[in-house]
């Protein structure tokens, strides 16, 4: 498991589960992995109860499974739930870009650009994959926050944490050129108001992925134990 750093006041059972849920979300604790509470309590540093509390949250969360008399491990990518973060992020984000042509701040659109130009930076680099999938992430959300959406973005990332698990299999696995030239007609069709453009745009970003996943769910891939 990789440690982060202790934010300045952060307790121990809010750092746990910052701790917990980042090495969850870029696959360093992998789908169906045991977790031992003690392990976890001696790693981080603080005591088994706030362990417990961590652990019953991502629980909630979708993240980890609890197997009485067995043990707790990190939940399967469940397909279902993609298909729900899917469902949702599709017609919200297609309304969140007709809004951003309508009316866009500047500084958003220079952080957009930014956000771009460090993506072009790190993609196809060794060992960069996650750092790349943040990025993505993050470019997303200063949308929702140029429409002043930053809750609904929160809504979003929510659910999608089975989906975006996958996504970050996707990068690792697939080149990152695709998502770049996407991520670069977000940008252009902010900064033209090319509104004509969103519902194509959102379908080969959101939609049309999912016809390559089936090589990841495929028996042969090296993926294949990661899902439910």
């Amino acid at each position: 498991m990789k440690l982060l750093e202790k934010l300045k006041g952060e307790n121990g059972k809010d750092y746990a589960y910052r701790v917990l849920k980042d090495n969850i979300m870029t696959l360093e604790l992998k789908p169906g992995e045991y977790i031992s509470e003690s392990e976890l309590s001696q790693q981080l540093n603080i005591s088994r109860t706030p362990i417990r509390e961590v652990l019953m949250k991502l629980k909630e969360e979708h993240l980890i499974e609890v197997k009485p008399q067995i043990g707790t491990y990190v939940s399967l990518i469940d397909k279902h739930l993609i298909e729900e973060a899917l469902f949702m992020r599709y017609f919200l984000e297609k309304e969140a870009m007709k809004l951003a042509c309508a009316s866009f701040p500047e500084d958003k659109l220079i952080e957009l650009e930014k956000n771009l130009v460090s993506q072009r930076h790190i993609a196809g680099k060794q060992n960069l994959e996650k750092e790349f999938h943040n990025l993505d992430i993050r470019f997303h959300g200063i949308i929702f926050e140029g429409v002043n959406l930053e809750e609904v973005w929160k809504g979003i990332l929510k659910i999608s944490t089975h989906y975006n698990r996958l996504r970050l299999i996707s990068e690792i696995r697939y080149s990152n050129k695709v998502f770049i030239e996407q991520h670069e007609q977000f940008f252009n069709i902010i900064k033209n108001k090319d509104v004509d453009s969103v519902e194509m745009l959102i379908n080969d970003h959101v939609s049309n992925p999912k016809k390559g996943w089936e090589s990841i769910f495929n028996e042969d891939s090296q993926y294949k134990d990661y899902f439910k």
